[in-house]
């Protein structure tokens, strides 16, 4: 009777624990959710790179480390999904550089941005990522060599990725970091609701819910 009861009470915590964990998730959604409508600045800055229709009705927002195995294995999947829904879909990037000399990653690729060269050099960063930065082992001059495939000028890159206005845009974006809670990258968030259960399938079904509601059949 005793392992009965015992039993019984293990099996009535983890009820409660888990009801209590889909309650939290479902109260951070709300929090967050709310956060979008009133306080929008969190989510998207005026320094934050965007690419896709300005008259986009759906948002993602992606908290990123150009070092991020995970960020770069996304990147195509997203553009997929976007090019998918053409006109519908904007995406926010967002600075979250956890690794260990991530931030100067970032600064070579606002660095390139003063030449229009963003989103390229953010390509073949991703798709060099293997070569220079190898689960964690990074090779920064590595990246060197690899980065005027993006068609842009290198030694105007090492004196721009200096200039103190890059690191504010840094600064800015690890303070919206902590105020979202984010933890690990990428992290996403879709018109202010966040991805709760990472994955490539909860990702896709969070963005079409986003896209049922704002362009309903």
């Amino acid at each position: 009777m005793k392992y009965i009861l015992v039993g019984l009470s293990c099996a009535v915590l983890g009820l409660l624990f888990f009801f209590a964990s889909i309650y939290y998730k479902g109260q951070q959604a709300e929090k967050i959710g709310f956060l979008a409508q009133e306080n929008a600045e969190l989510f998207v800055r005026d320094h934050s790179p965007t690419l896709g229709s300005d008259d986009a009705k759906v948002f993602i927002v992606e908290f990123m480390d150009p070092a991020c195995e995970t960020c770069a294995a996304f990147a195509p999947f997203v553009k997929q999904i976007m090019a998918a829904n053409p006109g519908k879909i904007k995406l926010v990037i967002r600075y979250a550089p956890f690794h260990d000399g991530a931030d100067n990653f970032v600064k070579i690729l606002e660095a390139a941005r003063m030449q229009g060269k963003y989103w390229e050099t953010l390509d073949v960063m991703f798709k060099s990522q293997g070569v220079w930065a190898n689960h964690g082992h990074y090779q920064p001059e590595r990246l060197w060599d690899l980065i005027p495939r993006a068609g842009v000028d290198i030694e105007q890159i090492r004196k721009d990725m200096h200039d103190p206005a890059i690191a504010k845009i840094i600064e800015q974006d690890m303070a919206d970091v902590k105020t979202l809670n984010v933890q690990k990258t990428p992290g996403y968030f879709v018109n202010g609701k966040p991805l709760q259960v990472f994955g490539y399938k909860q990702l896709q079904q969070l963005i079409q819910s986003e896209l049922d509601a704002q362009y309903p059949k």
